[in-house]
């Protein structure tokens, strides 16, 4: 302030304003029963058995220290920083321990302490809202990607307008359609159709129906989705995929709500509240041309961006129980092979799904990974733990199949690093999965030293560990 009344004082925002623009907190996230969360302030926090932190208390866990890690703003570096405290079991940030160094926490951090995994988030913190603490059953989930996420689908639930649903593949856009139609009050029915499983003529007469003699092979009139889903909602999977001959019919169901089935003179009035989904960029594609821009700016009144798996890494310990009882209700249900169908009646809907215990290895290297097929890849993984292990076993290392390789190039043990951090430079490619035989030939050049072999082929000891495990060899005492 000064008192000249004319003179300008400048506003130097920096990194310290900067941070206050966010909210941060780290979670714990295993094992399961510790429900541990800390709201990180303007102050350095300390994290312990013993450190009474203003938000959490304590972290109560037999591996982890008293005053064990420290979490702190390093305004120099414009970022949160942690620092090990010289624990018992040590800390780790993103894969890498830390000695006497400070770490650089970035959103969606896997932390470890001990055998305690945590993950560190950030949010802007006008983006949070007690609307995403609402529960919906297909979109759980407690982190502060789906909290926000969960706040758009319910806002934009009892509005009649279209919704984009834009995601990567695997991301569950499918399971937000389902929560949009059900909180939206519409009597109808949820009809669905991927836009990329069909041919023109096909999708033409899908959507908008044909009456008799409309093409060969209409016998009769047919009244397609639109006009089946009268009074609901048309779920458009793949709709960067519709054909642009057809985008013109689409756009005049979204601005004047009607249809003309084909080979017909007149339009039929429809109330569909239309959903859309890709994976696309569909601006990029308007740029293009191969996608209408009018056409795309209808459907986006909402555009909803669906977090991927990487932007909610605390919330996949629990799809991967949730998955895990969707597997064990399934072949609950299965027929007994061999079996006649009396005497094969379907599964107990009580069906005990495991409950695997996963060691703190385990646990840092599911968190890390890159998940490039988000759900459908984590599905892939518990179909597999529950074809190769017990219901109630505890998950090692060795008991990953073999195409789980880790953490990938996207994780944050490869494209997170700073100067304040002990990171790996993200500008260097990680080396590729050895064939057996490439393999073999390092593993008898190093005479089967591990140490040698993690440096050659620049991986964690653990992953040479899972190899030589997979590839039947075994490496002599170091």
């Amino acid at each position: 302030m000064t008192d000249d009344p004319l003179a300008t004082v400048t506003r130097a925002p920096g990194a310290q304003s900067r941070r206050l623009d966010l909210v941060a907190r780290l979670r714990a996230v295993h094992p399961l029963e510790l429900e541990w969360t800390c709201t990180i302030g303007n102050d350095a926090v300390v994290v312990g058995r013993a450190a009474q932190t203003p938000s959490a208390g304590p972290l109560r866990h037999d591996t982890v220290s008293r005053n064990h890690f420290e979490v702190r703003w390093d305004a120099s570096a414009g970022m949160y920083v942690g620092r090990d405290l010289g624990s018992h079991n040590g800390s780790r940030i993103d894969g890498l321990p830390l000695a006497k160094t400070t770490g650089g926490l970035h959103d969606q951090s896997v932390v470890q302490l001990g055998d305690v995994t945590l993950v560190f988030e950030t949010s802007a913190a006008g983006a949070l809202s007690t609307d995403g603490e609402r529960v919906l059953d297909n979109l759980p989930g407690e982190s502060f990607a789906m909290n926000g996420f969960r706040t758009h689908v319910s806002r934009a639930a009892a509005d009649p307008s279209p919704v984009l649903l834009i995601g990567e593949t695997g991301t569950g856009k499918e399971f937000a359609a389902v929560e949009l139609h059900a909180r939206s009050g519409r009597a109808g029915p949820l009809l669905t159709i991927n836009c990329a499983s069909l041919s023109a003529q096909i999708v033409d007469s899908q959507l908008f129906g044909h009456v008799r003699g409309a093409f060969t092979g209409a016998n009769a009139d047919a009244p397609g989705l639109f006009r089946a889903a009268d009074g609901g909602t048309l779920f458009l999977d793949e709709i960067g995929e519709i054909p642009l001959e057809l985008q013109a019919k689409l756009l005049r169901v979204l601005q004047q709500g009607e249809v003309q089935p084909v080979g017909a003179t007149k339009v039929v009035k429809v109330d569909v509240r239309v959903i859309a989904a890709t994976n696309r960029a569909l601006d990029r594609a308007a740029e293009a041309g191969t996608f209408r821009r009018d056409l795309y700016a209808r459907l986006s009144l909402w555009e909803l961006q669906v977090p991927t798996l990487a932007q909610r890494r605390g919330d996949i310990l629990g799809w991967i129980d949730r998955l895990a009882q969707v597997w064990a209700q399934r072949r609950a249900e299965a027929p007994t092979p061999g079996a006649k169908p009396q005497d094969s009646p379907a599964g107990s809907p009580d069906a005990a799904a495991p409950r695997w215990i996963f060691d703190p290895e385990v646990t840092e290297a599911l968190l890390l990974h890159r998940w490039n097929n988000n759900l459908r890849e984590v599905d892939r993984l518990v179909h597999a733990l529950s074809t190769s292990v017990g219901g109630t076993e505890r998950i090692g290392l060795s008991d990953l199949p073999v195409w789980f390789d880790g953490p990938t190039d996207a994780s944050p043990r490869a494209d997170r690093a700073t100067g304040a951090s002990a990171l790996a430079d993200p500008s260097t490619p990680k080396r590729a999965v050895p064939t057996r035989e490439e393999f073999v030939a390092v593993f008898e050049q190093v005479g089967g030293s591990v140490r040698a072999l993690a440096k050659h082929f620049e991986r964690d000891r653990r992953q040479i560990y899972r190899w030589l495990e997979s590839y039947g060899l075994r490496a002599p005492t170091e």
